[in-house]
Formats: structure tokens, C-alpha cells, sequence
């Protein structure tokens, strides 16, 4: 057996072929709020939440003008960017709203809230925030029991701080 890797290891970056580069950085920036930390001219630029060097890499190298890949086929299903709390989920909500772009979907997984949609160029993208793993649903043997409930948008959106 395999040792499992350090409990610290994290995802530290994800890094998008995307179509148009400008419409990305609207995206993620404009309506999603990270922060532009450098752009390479039309073919890449880097993003980031707070002063970390980039969080989202995206590029234009092999995909300008490019096309979604089709359902059905292999590849990232979606990126998930995890909020510190309720009240900064809510936000990202409001700003999606605000923006206009559709939401696929929602759900109360018990160990996490979230909101899920796609970005300009198809990819998937979840916004979530955990629950303290104290309030995680456990069996009565103690192993994980999370669920797909609804989530309640509305009630989300309504605990926006103000902008």
C-alpha cells in the first residue's frame, strides 16, 4: 500500500486553455473578483485571491477562438473555489446574479454548500463553502454521509453582505 499524501497538500493552482482572453479575466476578475497579478500580452494572464502569486492561470497558447469541448467527452468537469464562509458564498452569488450568467445548479452536500456554472469558455466552476467538519453528516458507524439536497438560493442571496 501506498502512503497517503501529506494532510497539508493542497490544489494550488488550476491553469485554463480558454478562447478569448479578455472575456476570461471578465470573468474571474470582473464578476468573480480575483485579482489580475500579471497578464503576458494576449496569450496568458495569472489571477489570484489576496497577494499569493496566482491562483488561475489562463491562456490562449492552444485555444484562441477555440470551441468547448463537446459532452461526453473526457476532461475537466469543473474547478471549485472554496469561500471562507456563508456570508463570502453569498457574495460570489450576488456577483454571478449581478453578471447575469445562468446557474446549472445548487445543493447542500451536508459536508458543503454550493453553486455551480460555467464560464465563458464551458468549463465547469463550483462555488462552495465546508461546514465545519463537526457538523459533517456521519453514519452511525461514523463514516461520511453526504447528500445532494437542495439549496436555497434565495436564502443564500439574502445573506450577501452589502456591496
Amino acid at each position: 500500500m501506498t502512503q497517503p499524501v501529506h494532510p497539508e497538500t493542497r490544489i494550488g493552482h488550476i491553469h485554463l486553455k480558454v478562447a478569448d482572453l479578455d472575456r476570461a479575466i471578465g470573468f474571474y476578475s470582473g464578476v468573480l473578483g480575483f485579482e489580475l497579478q500579471q497578464k503576458y500580452g494576449s496569450q496568458a494572464a495569472f489571477l489570484s485571491a489576496g497577494d499569493y502569486h496566482h491562483h488561475i492561470g489562463l491562456n490562449t497558447w492552444e485555444s484562441r477562438g477555440g470551441t468547448p469541448a463537446p459532452r461526453g467527452h473526457t476532461g475537466l468537469y469543473h474547478t471549485a473555489f472554496l469561500y471562507p464562509d456563508r456570508a463570502q458564498l453569498a457574495d460570489a452569488l450576488r456577483r454571478v446574479v449581478a453578471a447575469g450568467i445562468p446557474i446549472d445548479g445548487a445543493a447542500d452536500h451536508g459536508v458543503s454548500e454550493a453553486i455551480y456554472l460555467r464560464d465563458p469558455d464551458g468549463n465547469g466552476v463550483e462555488l462552495y463553502r465546508d461546514r465545519a467538519q463537526d457538523e459533517w453528516p456521519r453514519t452511525e458507524s461514523g463514516e461520511l454521509a453526504m447528500v445532494n439536497a437542495p439549496l436555497d438560493l434565495d436564502r443564500l442571496l439574502s445573506e450577501a453582505p452589502a456591496a
